[in-house]
């Protein structure tokens, strides 16, 4: 026996993201078994064409199991490294496929697999909602930060603040949180499962993010979204079918001295930021325009 073996080394965004390259897999090598290691195991979960998954740290025995005295295929790239990637010429799904000997298609999207009792359980914590739910994630990155807020990747505080007010009494907004990142008032935070995650954002009614998790969760199911873009491209890592806003030209010339192979730093060094003060970055009137027309 011999298998096709895929690490996945990156957030959880990206372990979303790797469910299309899994499809190519699934389609375009359909003899071969496909076993996934990540940090995220959740996600693959009644995944078809997952043969096993496993986190990173619970891997025992997977050498004598999968790879000694087999043939098996190791996929270990990482597409944040490719050439293609630092100029912004192709999309990761793309970028991904291509390192992996992969035809890329259009076609191939993140999906998450859920089955009909996680939808009929997890559906119950959100039909209470007295009014339709907005799903709203603002800062990304890894747990406990130094910088709570990265001018770079995070939806600047004033703007999601302004959206806040001017929807607070229309729905119920949802502020997709974990305990040490920021907090908005008028908001319910939410901290839980992918699994659950999948569940609430498909009863959402409005969705606005920053580039991270939530925007490739939602895509998984093709629900148009408004996407704010500041430091990334959302030809690298966006949908066609959101609405993705772009950041307002740069009113300051940016200090790149440390810059290797990316503009600026996800983390948002504040030495960096090529702006006077986070109200010039967007166009607020513009984003309240795409979520009223949202649907």
């Amino acid at each position: 026996m011999s298998y096709l073996i895929l690490s996945v080394n990156g957030g959880i965004g990206k372990c979303i993201i790797s469910t299309a390259v899994i499809e190519a897999f699934a389609e375009q090598r359909p003899d071969k078994k496909l076993i996934v290691v990540s940090g995220y195991p959740d996600v693959f979960i009644n995944n078809p064409h997952v043969y096993r998954s496993f986190a990173f740290g619970s891997i025992q025995y997977f050498y004598e199991t999968y790879i000694k005295d087999h043939e098996s295929e190791i996929f270990v790239h990482n597409p944040y490294d490719d050439t293609d990637y630092t100029y912004q010429r192709k999309h990761i799904i793309e970028i991904w496929c291509k390192l992996c000997g992969l035809s890329y298609d259009k076609k191939y999207l993140p999906k998450i697999y859920l089955t009909q009792r996680e939808k009929d359980f997890f559906s119950k914590n959100y039909v209470n909602s007295e009014k339709p739910l907005f799903a709203l994630q603002t800062n990304g990155g890894a747990d406990n930060q130094n910088l709570k807020y990265s001018w770079m990747r995070d939806i600047p505080m004033v703007i999601a603040e302004t959206i806040v007010d001017t929807f607070k009494d229309e729905y119920t907004i949802v502020h997709l949180r974990r305990q040490d990142q920021l907090a908005l008032n008028n908001t319910i935070p939410l901290t839980t499962s992918i699994r659950d995650l999948v569940v609430f954002m498909s009863m959402s009614s409005k969705r606005l993010f920053m580039d991270s998790f939530a925007q490739h969760l939602a895509s998984s199911m093709e629900l148009k979204s408004t996407v704010l873009w500041i430091g990334n491209s959302p030809k690298v890592f966006g949908y066609d079918f959101n609405h993705n806003i772009l950041r307002n030209e740069f009113t300051k010339v940016p200090e790149m001295r440390n810059s290797f192979l990316q503009e600026f730093n996800i983390g948002g060094e504040p030495i960096e930021f090529p702006y006077t003060s986070e109200d010039e970055i967007f166009n607020v009137d513009e984003i309240i325009a795409s979520l009223e027309i949202e649907s």
